[in-house]
C-alpha cells in the first residue's frame, strides 16, 4: 500500500493539533448550544470521531451518504444522497463534517437538502479544502488545511475504498489510479 504514497503532506501530529484547534473554536462558537454534527460518509468517519471528541459541548452525531465521485477521481456532477434523515433537523444548529471540500458539487447539494428541512443554522467543517478544484460557489466555515491540487488519501480519504486507515494525509502516486 505505501509503495503508492508519493509524499505525506499532513502528518498525524499536525492533523491532531489542528483538530484540537478546530474543536476549541467550535466549542467557543457554539457555547450554550447543542449542535448536530452530520458526517458525510464514508470519508469523514476518522475526522468526525476526532473532532467530536475535541468539542466540549453536548452534541449529537448522525451520518448521511452523499457522493458525486463513485470509484473515480473526478466528480461526475451527479450527486447521490443515500439516506434521508430519521431525526429532527428543524430549528437545530447543524455542522456538516466532511473530509474534503473539492469541487463543492456534493456539499452544495447536501446543504440544499438540509436547508429544505429548516435548521436554525448550517455550517461546514472540513478537514481539507481544495479550492483549485471548486466548481460550485461554496466555502467551508471551518477548515483544517488547504490542500494542494493533488489526489490525496489517508485519514479517512480513499481511492477505491483503500488507504482510509493511514494516520496521515498523503499524495497518491498517479500510477495507483491511472
Amino acid at each position: 500500500m505505501k509503495e503508492f504514497i508519493e509524499e505525506i503532506i499532513f502528518s498525524q501530529e499536525a492533523i491532531s493539533q489542528r483538530v484540537k484547534e478546530l474543536g476549541a473554536q467550535l466549542t467557543e462558537d457554539y457555547a450554550g448550544k447543542s449542535p448536530l454534527l452530520i458526517g458525510v460518509l464514508k470519508g469523514c468517519f476518522v475526522f468526525l470521531a476526532d473532532i467530536a471528541r475535541s468539542i466540549d459541548l453536548n452534541c449529537e452525531v448522525r451520518f448521511i451518504t452523499a457522493s458525486s465521485y463513485g470509484a473515480g477521481t473526478i466528480t461526475s456532477g451527479d450527486v447521490k444522497i443515500g439516506m434521508d434523515f430519521d431525526f429532527k433537523i428543524t430549528g437545530r444548529d447543524i455542522i456538516i463534517i466532511e473530509d474534503i471540500l473539492d469541487s463543492g458539487v456534493t456539499l452544495t447539494a447536501l446543504k440544499g437538502f438540509i436547508s429544505d428541512r429548516a435548521p436554525a443554522s448550517i455550517k461546514i467543517c472540513t478537514l481539507l479544502d481544495k479550492p483549485a478544484r471548486r466548481k460550485a460557489p461554496l466555502y467551508a466555515d471551518y477548515i483544517g488545511f488547504e490542500c494542494p491540487d493533488e489526489f490525496v488519501v489517508g485519514y479517512g480519504l480513499d481511492y477505491a475504498e483503500n488507504y482510509r486507515n493511514l494516520p496521515y494525509v498523503a499524495i497518491l502516486k498517479p500510477e495507483a489510479y491511472s
